[in-house]
């Protein structure tokens, strides 16, 4: 990581394990990659926060204390808290990165309240209808990666708003994920152009007119086995679908990890390879491990917002950290102008045939 210092704004009463676990993954983050590497503006009572901090002098030395007097929970509806916020926690550290005093916010706390009150305080970036929740998940063999989205922000989605997102998640998975040219697809039913709803068919032969105008691999549609299998770079869906493909993955991978700890222990043959094993059994626990993913940022505002899992512990909040870091080192929204303004005319082709089918 670049010693280039970066500050990160910190929602720090939000989560499960708020905010002994914040504290911790900050200050392995500042072991790890240096006390250079990231200020931390930390929002929360300041009570609790100074004492804790007493625990953490590497932390105590590398951030503020700014004092929030309210909490949002993780029951709490959006509808009930998004007129009177302004003292949270959460919203304060928003705010913070609104007003330049950060460049990008992290917390665990609530999903629907941290990405409601994101949308309202940085807005969607010029030339994108609505910003969606993205992140990478295990695919393929070895150290591959998928970039999903949406996974949650949007239950339904125009054809406008799918190829908005294969926007953002191509230029998502070329600078966070190192892949030139990405292979992008949308989630369907079935791979055949006659598979899924009307609103997917169009976009897709839309698409397929234009393939060779795109600056990403548009491959079609793809299915939910092509995800793990390596077989998509981007793939591109609604929230309600993205979500339930996001928790079905990370079961799935909860399901692997208990098969193999309840084996191993069957018999003395089992234990003795599992010796011999070690070490590809470390590799699998790091690909499928959650904390691993380090969060999901909501894409498509004018500033990072970061939500990390509810029940982070401090591996997660380290991994989050360095996450929101390296965000915040790339010029993600330059290359999303670039890209916007050169596909308007693909763009607008998309939203005539959607309006004239309507």
């Amino acid at each position: 990581m670049s010693q280039e210092k970066r500050v990160i704004s910190v929602d720090a009463m939000g989560g499960d394990h708020a905010p002994g676990a914040v504290l911790g993954g900050m200050n392995q983050f500042l072991y790890q990659y240096g006390e250079d590497s990231a200020f931390f503006r930390v929002f929360g009572n300041e009570k609790i926060l100074r004492s804790l901090l007493k625990k953490f002098p590497r932390v105590a030395r590398n951030c503020e204390i700014i004092n929030a007097n309210e909490v949002i929970s993780g029951t709490d509806k959006v509808r009930d808290v998004i007129r009177h916020a302004q003292d949270t926690s959460m919203y304060m550290a928003i705010k913070d990165v609104r007003e330049g005093n950060s460049s990008a916010v992290v917390s665990a706390g609530n999903t629907g309240v941290l990405m409601a009150l994101s949308k309202l305080a940085l807005k969607t970036i010029d030339g994108i209808s609505r910003p969606a929740i993205t992140t990478m998940l295990p695919s393929g063999n070895g150290d591959s990666r998928v970039v999903g989205l949406d996974l949650g922000a949007n239950v339904r989605c125009d054809e406008e708003t799918l190829f908005d997102f294969s926007i953002l998640g191509s230029v998502y998975a070329e600078i966070m994920g190192g892949m030139k040219r990405p292979r992008v697809g949308i989630l369907n039913i079935g791979e055949e152009e006659t598979k899924g709803s009307e609103r997917l068919q169009r976009l897709n032969k839309v698409l397929m007119e234009h393939v060779d105008e795109l600056p990403y691999e548009y491959i079609g549609f793809v299915e939910g086995n092509d995800v793990t299998a390596g077989n998509v770079q981007v793939v591109v869906t609604d929230g309600f679908t993205g979500n339930v493909m996001l928790k079905t993955v990370e079961g799935t991978a909860k399901m692997i990890s208990r098969i193999v700890k309840a084996n191993y222990k069957r018999s003395i043959l089992a234990i003795l390879g599992t010796f011999f094993l070690i070490h590809l059994f470390k590799r699998l626990k790091n690909k499928i491990d959650p904390r691993s993913y380090a969060g999901a940022v909501f894409l498509g505002l004018n500033g990072f917002s970061i939500k990390t899992h509810g029940n982070s512990d401090a591996l997660a909040w380290t991994h989050a950290l360095e996450y929101a870091t390296n965000l915040s080192k790339s010029d993600f929204y330059g290359k999303i102008r670039e890209r916007t303004n050169a596909l308007a005319k693909i763009k607008q082709e998309i939203r005539d045939v959607s309006s004239v089918s309507e």
